[in-house]
């Protein structure tokens, strides 16, 4: 059953809020630590052109651990059908831009703009590249699978923000929102579809 407007509006608005806030975080960080993680952050049409392309290898990671029938993946479609889906999936698929381009920019100035840039200054590229992944995994760990998967990920984005060899923020921060936008509207219109299904059979 749909959750009242006024449940997924406040959901939407929260989790818009949150995102929102990492970007507030990353900057006072920043401040902190004498770093600007907008620094590293300029757009360019190679840079574009890197994100869009390097979303594709984790859409296509995202679709076979999707075939797979593992109950370590079956623990993480159930987490999300029971949490996200039910505020976020009759929303129009603009709300999920939107979230997904907040999520995008927000974590990567956190963890790539700042964390893996302060650590580099600290205890050098591997340490940087390494402990910023981990961090990420960390706050994505909602089974131990996902967790791991996150810090895969993290390291995949962490290195593209120097492909090409310019470092550029907007690499990954592409990535990270086209993947996050991929992921919501399969996720969303599946569940969807299933609801609807089980309506139907009802």
């Amino acid at each position: 059953m749909n959750p009242s407007t006024r449940q997924s509006d406040l959901f939407f608005q929260r989790a818009c809020v949150f995102e929102a806030g990492l970007s507030l975080l990353a900057l006072i960080l920043g401040w902190l630590a004498d770093i600007n993680p907008l620094a590293v952050l300029r757009f360019s049409e190679p840079a574009l052109a890197y994100g869009i392309l390097g979303t594709l290898p984790l859409i296509g990671l995202f679709f076979a651990i999707q075939a797979m029938t593992l109950d370590s993946v079956k623990t993480i479609r159930t987490l999300l059908e029971n949490t996200l889906c039910p505020s976020l999936a009759y929303r129009h698929w603009t709300d999920w831009l939107v979230l997904s381009v907040l999520a995008g920019f927000s974590e990567e100035l956190l963890f790539r703009g700042f964390l893996q840039v302060w650590m580099e200054l600290k205890w050098g590229a591997g340490t940087g590249l390494i402990g910023s992944a981990l961090l990420f995994g960390l706050v994505h760990a909602v089974t131990p699978l996902y967790a791991f998967l996150a810090t895969l990920i993290g390291i995949y984005l962490g290195l593209s923000m120097d492909y090409g060899g310019e470092r550029n923020l907007l690499v990954p921060v592409v990535i990270h929102a086209l993947y996050d936008f991929a992921v919501f509207w399969v996720i969303m219109r599946g569940y969807r579809a299933k609801i609807a299904a089980e309506n139907h059979d009802v």
